[in-house]
């Protein structure tokens, strides 16, 4: 059984900033706000959430295969 990874380190695509962020484990986060900038970030198309548009990890429910989105 494969342990998902908790947390990502998120990148926003206007200013640069990286931030380390504990992911939701039942659901994906469709929205986030930078926290340098403010710009609110979502997903790309086709991604189910910002950590899977953005961040270095995917969202638990894709690592664990389980996303519903």
């Amino acid at each position: 059984m494969n342990e998902t990874v908790p947390d990502s380190t998120i990148t926003c695509p206007r200013c640069g900033h990286r931030q380390r962020e504990l992911m939701p484990t039942e659901a994906c986060q469709f929205f986030y706000d930078c926290k340098s900038c403010g710009a609110l970030l979502r997903p790309k198309p086709g991604d189910c959430c910002v950590f899977c548009s953005y961040g270095d990890v995917k969202c638990p429910p894709i690592q664990a295969g389980e996303c519903g989105c």
